[in-house]
């Protein structure tokens, strides 16, 4: 008796140990598949996150400092002057921009092609473009006629009543004196390798480099 006692408590305690010795591997094993579970969530967060944050830099370079594509072209457009269409007495075209106060310049185009450039900044521009001249103001008017140069050196009259003095100064370089009716001098105008002109009480005056000029009300 005692030792049939005695085997039925061994295997008692081995059905007791094994049974304890499961339970601690299967409590391992959610605790681990817990974990990684819980590792799996974490990984894919950061990569949500990551994603994001380059979204949002490439979103910032893209519109320039976090403004929309939008926002920049309307920048964009505020800086640029619109243009001013004038047609002139050959039948080209002057475009007319502001380039600032008392700035202006008028590009000459014909079929296209930009001839001359007129730049007033501050003062007047001229030009004698093939007999047809124009004048530019520092407030971005534009005037032209045909015709009606005259050569210097010499002393000329012009319309509205003004007398030129044209003198040469150098090669491509010719000045000419505006004066009045009692022959004082009311101007001047420079033509050093680059024509020149101004307008006197609504009279517009050209003076070449090579020394020709014209006056047209």
């Amino acid at each position: 008796m005692t030792t049939r006692r005695a085997r039925r408590s061994v295997r008692s305690a081995t059905l007791v140990a094994v049974a304890a010795a499961a339970v601690l591997s299967m409590t391992a094993c959610q605790s681990a598949g817990a974990d990684a579970a819980s590792g799996s969530g974490n990984a894919g967060s950061v990569s949500t996150a990551r994603l994001a944050d380059t979204g949002d830099a490439r979103s910032t370079a893209e519109t320039g400092g976090g403004r929309s594509a939008t926002e920049v072209q309307v920048a964009s457009a505020k800086t640029t002057s619109p243009v001013r269409k004038q047609t002139l007495a050959d039948g080209s075209t002057a475009e007319i921009r502001k380039v600032g106060a008392q700035h202006y310049r008028a590009e000459i185009v014909s079929h296209g092609d930009v001839l001359a450039t007129l730049d007033a900044n501050g003062k007047d521009a001229g030009l004698d473009a093939n007999d047809m001249f124009v004048v530019l103001t520092l407030d971005g008017k534009v005037h032209s006629w045909m015709g009606g140069g005259q050569s210097g050196p010499g002393t000329f009259e012009l319309a509205g009543g003004w007398t030129a003095k044209v003198t040469q100064v150098g090669d491509l370089h010719y000045r000419a004196e505006i004066l009045g009716l009692d022959g004082s001098v009311m101007g001047t105008l420079e033509a050093d390798e680059q024509d020149a002109g101004l307008v006197a009480n609504g009279i517009y005056i050209v003076l070449s480099a090579g020394g020709v000029i014209s006056a047209h009300e």
